[in-house]
């Protein structure tokens, strides 16, 4: 027989449901049921789904069949199904899959865990069992998005936006410091409006501010920034605290302006530069990440050559291309989906190559410089790190050669360049 207690997370799509079940694993813990990784030992499967676009919701139903498939032959018994998915299409996926055993929206925890028969302990939300190393970790400071992009379903799944207070968000990182986190991730689905819901203005800095002051934590990480209103006081705050990382992450999308306005994104492409300016000018060494959507329903060949000429241009130190989809209930439904998927691509992989070739000369360009490197892990021939420059998952590593080094994990080490390729640098530990 199956410990009754024996739960497994599967955790799709962004750090958000991360941070969502890393909360929900914690409960879990404090109810003394059991995590295990595989979920054929499990007597309860919980898959915490995305629904963000359509290949995100593919792997959501995907997994979710998966699992019911296993109940049928009795290798689980019980499944339940919790996040955006399930948030946005609970009634379709009622009818559609009658064998799973509940569904749950987004940050349900009080739900799953009487269930379960277990007891949310509300005093301890900001507890977190971490599902990767301790020495990074996310810190969602607010929910939700009050943003009207055109192309975006979060506010449909994730609801308006909601800061969460500081104090709570302090008592969080102190937690995650006591257990050997060094560096916070902040992410939101727009950081950079954060406060304004409950202080009545953006007071990002502030959080920033209260953050660096703690005890252990040695980076601080801005991602999910919103270009139309990034507020002059979270510049000066990088620019000034050591422990925020001089990085920004920041979504602009398009620089077309007949993008940008059928987009809904409230920025003018003289805004995004003006902002890009900006940052090069006040923060040192600045890195800056940003994505764009290619094959929006409205995108000419030559708005797309203007995207192709900003991005040469501009030199990010990293991108990331999305092709549009479309997606029901959003103000661009109505524009359908007028480009080929093949086209999307090619445009997706001509941005690429442009980026790949920027990234080696910048790469390049740090031979024989040292940087301060977080040791995280080890495969084959190499210890792999992270500089300032460089966000887990999403951007590239630091590779150290295992011969002669004896290094911690989670451990900050300086460490000299030596070589690159396209995105990954390599390099010696200084002795």
């Amino acid at each position: 027989m199956k410990n009754k207690k024996n739960v497994n997370i599967i955790t799709l799509g962004c750090s958000k449901n991360t941070v969502d079940s890393e909360r929900l694993m914690r409960q879990l813990k404090l109810n003394d049921f059991n995590l295990i990784d595989d979920p054929n030992k499990a007597e309860t499967v919980i898959i915490n789904t995305c629904g963000f676009i359509e290949a995100a919701k593919e792997e959501s139903v995907n997994t979710i069949l998966r699992a019911v498939e296993q109940k049928k032959k009795g290798k689980i018994k019980k499944v339940i199904v919790a996040g955006c998915l399930s948030e946005r299409y609970a009634k379709e996926l009622k009818n559609e899959i009658p064998e799973v055993d509940a569904f749950f929206g987004t940050e349900k925890y009080e739900g799953i865990l009487n269930e379960l028969g277990g007891k949310l302990k509300r005093e301890l939300l900001g507890e977190r069992t971490l599902s990767g190393p301790a020495h990074t970790a996310y810190l969602k400071i607010s929910e939700g998005c009050d943003h009207p992009c055109s192309f975006c379903a979060i506010p449909l799944m994730r609801g308006l936006h909601k800061s969460k207070p500081i104090e709570e968000l302090v008592k969080e990182a102190e937690f995650l410091s006591r257990n050997n986190t060094k560096e916070l991730i902040l992410i939101a689905q727009d950081t950079t409006d954060y406060g304004k819901d409950i202080y009545g203005e953006r007071c990002l800095h502030k959080l920033l501010k209260e953050l660096s002051n703690i005890e252990g934590i040695e980076w601080i990480r801005l991602m999910y920034a919103y270009p139309s209103h990034f507020p002059k006081k979270v510049i000066n705050e990088i620019a000034q605290n050591k422990k925020v990382c001089n990085y920004v992450d920041i979504p602009l999308q398009h620089i077309s302006d007949r993008v940008l306005k059928s987009m809904r994104r409230g920025v003018t492409s003289q805004g995004i530069k003006k902002l890009v300016e900006e940052f090069r000018a006040k923060i040192p060494n600045v890195v800056l990440r940003t994505t764009f959507i290619v094959g929006y329903p409205n995108e000419t060949k030559d708005c797309f050559k203007l995207l192709c000429n900003y991005v040469e241009e501009t030199k990010f130190d990293r991108i990331g291309v999305f092709t549009f989809s479309v997606e029901e209930n959003t103000t661009s439904f109505i524009l359908g989906d007028p480009i080929p998927g093949k086209v999307k691509e090619e445009r997706k992989n001509i941005l690429m190559e442009i980026q790949k070739n920027i990234s080696y000369d910048k790469n390049n360009k740090l031979i024989g410089k040292y940087l301060n490197v977080l040791i995280e892990r080890k495969e084959g021939e190499y210890y792999i790190g992270r500089s300032y420059r460089d966000a887990p998952e999403v951007d590239g590593e630091i590779l150290l050669p295992v011969k002669n080094t004896d290094v911690i994990f989670g451990k900050f080490y300086n460490v000299k360049i030596y070589d690159c390729n396209e995105y990954d640098l390599f390099g010696k530990i200084r002795k």
